[in-house]
């Protein structure tokens, strides 16, 4: 917490690498939550994240240190140590000792992967997860292309990021375009869900204008799952993953993934000019000059045009450990 954040990192799964980023037998170092980690990859292709102090004399695993099998090798005495932090052989050893061998002495973090992302379990106090990462089908489906990739960093908090969508009224001041609506909005405990569907006028490749069925679905799963669905002209699908790397800083990565079409058609050209306008000023970069310096007001001055500001707080008020999780609501 600082001047600008007067509330911790959120509870939650966050991306600390895409999948392809990490062979196997790679040791990478990482610095998400405030802290120094070691991801690595085993021989087998199982994902581990530990901290870097080697328990027995404090080398750093991340410099040095190697994949052994299924284990991280520490580069100083070789101690060897699995995915849990277990201690799993001391070389010239004759046994472990005692209090090693039926607990783990490494800190290490829950991981999965899913959705081609590496998802790294964050809890200050290191409490085990209470949920689970959804699975996208888009991106099992051999008729979506693969994930078109982009990053961002700056300095800001991840309840900031998630909470501009509820800001109805900075649409068109920020972004020069009118006010999205929120729609039909359920929250049922670490899961909000946002639709907004209706006829919407485009031209076609005659330069005709048409109507067709559109709609936008926003999907939120704890503080660093975030999906928003496209249907209308064209079909697509875009994850939202925002990791903090401190209290004030943050890395954005957007990944777009789509139904075929041919390159030289009308859809795929309507395609890019979509993901051009959700990067760009009418996007993301439209916002980061503002989120790079705002302050999180605990009790902002709002007004009858501002959006659900206060509900979505409460919704994302419980990724924070001193607060109990909502039950249903609708």
């Amino acid at each position: 917490m600082n001047a600008r954040f007067p509330m911790p990192i959120p509870v939650g799964w966050y991306c600390v690498s895409y999948s392809d980023e990490l062979a196997v037998g790679e040791v990478r170092n990482v610095h998400y939550f405030d802290r120094d980690m070691v991801l690595f990859r085993t021989e087998s292709g199982a994902v581990g994240l530990v901290d870097p102090a080697c328990p027995h004399l404090g080398a750093h695993l991340g410099h040095g240190g190697e994949v052994v099998g299924e284990t991280l090798r520490c580069p100083f005495h070789h101690w060897r140590y699995d995915r849990a932090g277990m201690v799993a052989d001391i070389p010239y050893a004759k046994a472990i000792p005692p209090k090693a061998q039926d607990k783990p002495c490494l800190r290490s973090y829950p991981v999965t992967e899913a959705n081609e992302v590496i998802w790294a379990w964050f809890h200050p106090d290191n409490a085990a997860p209470d949920y689970e990462v959804i699975q996208l089908p888009e991106l099992q489906d051999p008729d979506w292309v693969e994930q078109d990739r982009y990053f961002w960093a700056f300095d800001s908090h991840p309840q900031e990021i998630a909470e501009n969508g509820v800001d109805v009224a900075h649409f068109k001041y920020v972004h020069s375009m009118e006010a999205v609506p929120e729609g039909e909005t359920t929250y049922d405990g670490h899961i909000r869900r946002s639709q907004v569907s209706g006829r919407r006028k485009v031209v076609n490749p005659e330069g005709r204008e048409i109507e067709i069925n559109a709609s936008i679905e926003v999907v939120q799963n704890g503080a660093g799952q975030k999906w928003t669905r496209f249907t209308g002209l064209v079909d697509y699908l875009l994850q939202v993953l925002v990791t903090p790397v401190s209290g004030d800083r943050v890395e954005v990565r957007f990944a777009y993934t789509h139904q075929r079409y041919p390159e030289d058609s009308f859809e795929y050209q309507a395609l890019r000019e979509s993901i051009a306008n959700t990067n760009g000023q009418r996007g993301i970069e439209g916002d980061i000059p503002i989120w790079q310096h705002k302050f999180h007001l605990s009790e902002p001055l709002l007004c009858d045009g501002d959006g659900p500001i206060m509900r979505f707080r409460r919704y994302f008020s419980q990724f924070y450990p001193q607060t109990e999780p909502l039950t249903r609501q609708q």
